[in-house]
């Protein structure tokens, strides 16, 4: 995406609206997951030294599925599966791939946004796959409020300063292109965004990302049934000693 050019909005005809009309019970909305093959050394790689780079994607791939598990379990017209790389066994069914392409993180959303814009129109929520303690009643709480016209946008600021969700009653890639992610500001940057281009905005509860082994412990204890939390127990505790 050279010179921060926005994507073609590309609005799919009636025929196909008519396709994705949803069952009772369905929100007529999309849930997609941003993510990374868990591949050693590619992932998670600030969990490293307290994790090898191959128990660090172990991590990541627990992670992942517990999040993958969750949009499975939320009742929405359309699952999608934005990846850089290749699926695993760790995919369900049930979900669209599609490639991640452009190159800094804003770009690659705005991107994802798009290439799901060209198949429907329908509001749509993302999150990453940094947040294995998420729910489905979590994310329905993100998705029913755009569904119903209450809310814009619906916003899940993270402990770190960033975001680990955000939900578009209307798909516009342009609301998170050229915004600075990877910092302590990034989710007050893109709030602002938001609330410049007009739109409410409703806040969801302040999650913590795993970024660190302490992040790690912390999220595993919270969430002991998960596949995460699991993953975490078995490869055992770990405390860095700091030599003076």
């Amino acid at each position: 995406m050279p010179d921060k050019q926005m994507p073609d909005k590309q609005v799919p005809n009636k025929q196909m609206l008519d396709k994705q009309m949803p069952d009772t019970g369905t929100l007529a909305a999309q849930l997609m997951v941003i993510a990374k093959e868990p591949v050693p050394g590619r992932v998670k790689t600030r969990l490293t030294p307290a994790y090898t780079p191959a128990e660090a994607a172990e991590l990541a791939e627990a992670a992942l599925a517990d999040t993958l598990a969750a949009v499975a379990s939320v009742s929405v017209t359309r699952r999608i599966l934005a990846l850089a790389g290749t699926p695993g066994h760790w995919l369900p069914p049930g979900f669209d791939v599609i490639a991640q392409r452009g190159g800094g993180l804003d770009e690659r959303l705005a991107w994802a946004l798009a290439d799901a814009l060209v198949t429907s129109p329908a509001p749509l929520v993302f999150i990453g796959m940094d947040t294995p303690q998420v729910t489905p009643a979590l994310l329905a709480q993100a998705v029913e409020p755009l569904v119903s016209g209450t809310a814009d946008a619906t916003f899940g600021p993270a402990e770190d300063g960033g975001f680990w969700l955000l939900g578009l009653r209307e798909i516009d890639p342009a609301l998170v292109l050229g915004v600075p992610m990877s910092r302590e500001d990034t989710g007050a940057l893109q709030l602002a965004r938001l609330h410049h281009a007009g739109l409410r905005v409703q806040l969801l509860p302040e999650l913590a990302d795993v970024d660190t082994a302490a992040e790690a412990e912390r999220i595993a204890a919270a969430t002991p049934g998960s596949r995460f939390a699991a993953r975490v127990r078995a490869l055992g505790p770990r405390t860095l000693v700091i030599a003076s």
